[in-house]
């Protein structure tokens, strides 16, 4: 009996212990301290229009003090919604809600509890129309208004920021600003989306715009708290997913139905036409006033041409010492992670990147132009350097002071210092047998393979691997690859994938240890294509003439990255990356969209690498 009672109290302190372990895990100090600290309102603000739009606003609780606002709009839902319902989450850190401010959340125009109708990167032409015009702009500039005019405790000073679509909008709040508008962050913003997220040089990025628009793009009747419920997942293996799909004219056929008027738009408009020019926002953001922080992270693979060309049109066309950029080793939104950037997927950064750049950057810039703190001495671009793992700073970027390289393609799928003649190197393109994007099975809209081991792509017969020979030193390159290739293929469409690739040695010189998990390994240093009937023109495309040699002009994004001695520098040229990009059907159609089943050819493409042919990359190194 005492045997048995012993046994039971064992068993209730471990039944204890295991409910107070639970609670343990449940208790979050930072929404405590929110809840704790700050208090919470809504609002209906009216826009200049009588368009009514919800706004959440966290207070704090100490009135002794006025705070600036930092402001966020977003068309992913402000919630929970409801005076009492509290976020878990305020400002871009943790650091922000115990350094005190303002925290405005609001529902873009047409989006959940907001009333009107909700375009899809607005043209922001309220200013040419007048009156009681209105766009994301002056929805902005009128929230703005309101709220320094209203809020208690308030000092005036109002901060943006934002990832990805709020990205675009807070970069749009800097269009014919509010005075009181002091300081903005667009973070991987959407900059013009015919390059950016859902297509890349033309081509189209299927899993990432099916995915996406199956809820983001459902209309609504009147306002609601909820998202729509997606579709149920058929299966989580994209690649067999979306190449049982075939042309993308089934999508409507098979699942949408007609039922999401952006996608309906998105196959009507194939070309870089007005309808995509007049959503292009950075012809709007010249003469811009508010102090600027560009972030971004050179693994994202939703919107890293967002970030670096918001950057350069801002910096071209406002004060340089105005604008800033940072540029992290992180996929979408990575920065703004408790515990991230330190890795992604197999690559390790050697540190949290991430705190980094919340303590040491982000807090003091907001700082500094909403609370008047001292200068915080920020770069004009601070740069993860890649390879190196460790932060570097500018004072221009790309660097002015570089050496420019070039790398002839020749023979052997090797390179050369200058051109040579020796032909050209062949290899198939079927679209029954595309190219993964990656070894893994997912849905097709991932994050790791930014970094993934290319050596499944470089055994693969479709795909051709240029390769310098083993480094005697250092290599940083620094800015954009640019790309002169020519190219000819049997058919009269194409698209041309390129890879640069870091690839490790076996045993590594720079820390004499053999790593069996990393020897040889081919880590993806960036990755882009052009869809070759848009080589001359994205809004003019012309197909190929059938084996011609011709020439096709595009770049990589650009890098911050160092090749170590002991590594070599590698190309991959390939003609898909599915499902990622769509299939390519390789016979020329007017509309990709609408292709056909029998509209998919097999193709044979080649490589020139001659004098009178010759194919090259060029970038520019730095110390």
């Amino acid at each position: 009996m005492q045997a048995f009672t012993f046994r039971l109290v064992i068993f209730c302190l471990l039944i204890a212990a295991s409910i107070v372990n639970a609670q343990e895990k449940k208790a979050d100090p930072r929404a405590d301290y929110i809840r704790a600290n700050y208090t919470k309102f809504e609002y209906q603000i009216a826009m200049r229009d009588g368009v009514k739009l919800f706004t959440s606003v966290y207070i704090p609780n100490d009135s002794s003090k006025s705070y600036p606002i930092m402001m966020q709009r977003t068309p992913y839902r402000v919630a929970p919604y409801g005076a009492s319902k509290y976020k878990t989450r305020l400002g871009p850190s943790e650091s922000f809600e115990k350094d005190g401010f303002i925290f405005v959340f609001q529902d873009v125009r047409g989006k959940f509890m907001s009333e009107g109708e909700f375009v899809n990167m607005r043209p922001q032409d309220a200013y040419k129309r007048r009156g009681n015009a209105t766009d994301d702009s002056t929805d902005t500039y009128d929230t703005i208004d309101w709220l320094v005019k209203n809020l208690p405790n308030n000092n005036g000073k109002v901060g943006m920021w934002g990832t990805s679509y709020p990205g675009y909008y807070t970069s749009v709040g800097s269009i014919n600003a509010h005075p009181a508008l002091k300081a903005i962050s667009p973070q991987a913003p959407i900059a013009d989306w015919f390059f950016d997220d859902f297509h890349r040089n033309g081509a189209f990025v299927t899993p990432m715009a099916f995915i996406f628009f199956d809820t983001f793009d459902k209309q609504r009747d009147g306002e609601f708290a909820y998202w729509p419920k997606a579709m149920d997942p058929v299966t989580p293996d994209g690649f067999q997913f979306f190449k049982d799909l075939g042309p993308l004219a089934n999508v409507n056929k098979n699942y949408f139905h007609g039922e999401r008027p952006f996608w309906n738009e998105l196959t009507e408009h194939p070309n870089y036409d007005d309808y995509w020019k007049a959503r292009n926002v950075l012809q709007h953001l010249g003469n811009t006033k508010p102090a600027t922080l560009v972030v971004g992270g050179w693994y994202d693979t939703e919107d890293l041409y967002g970030p670096l060309y918001t950057y350069q049109t801002m910096s071209d066309k406002n004060k340089k010492e105005h604008v800033k950029l940072v540029m992290g080793p992180w996929y979408h939104g990575q920065w703004n992670s408790t515990q991230g950037g330190k890795k992604l997927g197999e690559a390790d950064f050697g540190f949290d990147t991430s705190k980094w750049f919340q303590d040491e950057v982000q807090l003091p810039f907001f700082q500094e132009h909403l609370k008047d703190a001292d200068d915080a001495k920020i770069a004009t671009a601070t740069m993860f350097e890649t390879g190196s793992n460790r932060w570097r700073k500018f004072d221009v970027w790309p660097p002015k002071k570089a050496s420019k390289q070039t790398l002839y393609l020749n023979e052997n799928e090797s390179f050369s210092a200058k051109a040579v003649d020796t032909g050209s190197s062949e290899y198939v393109s079927d679209p029954n047998k595309p190219v993964p994007h990656s070894a893994k099975v997912s849905r097709g809209w991932d994050r790791p393979y930014m970094v993934e081991d290319q050596r499944f792509a470089a055994r693969r017969p479709d795909v051709l691997v240029f390769e310098t020979e083993v480094l005697e030193d250092d290599l940083t390159i620094a800015g954009a690859i640019d790309l002169d290739l020519w190219f000819s293929t049997t058919q009269t469409a194409a698209d041309i994938v390129v890879k640069l690739v870091d690839v490790f040695p076996g045993k590594d010189v720079n820390d004499d240890k053999v790593d069996q998990t990393t020897g040889n390994r081919h880590e993806l240093v960036r990755w882009s294509l052009i869809r070759g009937r848009f080589r001359d023109s994205m809004s003019e495309p012309k197909p190929f003439k059938s084996n011609e040699p011709t020439k096709v002009k595009f770049d990589l994004y650009d890098v911050l990255h160092t090749f170590k001695r002991g590594h070599k520098l590698q190309i991959q040229i390939q003609s898909s990356m599915f499902p990622f990009i769509d299939i390519n059907p390789q016979k020329y159609v007017d509309n990709i969209f609408e292709a056909k089943e029998e509209d998919f050819v097999r193709a044979f493409h080649k490589i020139h690498h001659s004098k009178k042919y010759p194919s090259a990359i060029r970038f520019q190194t730095i110390q």
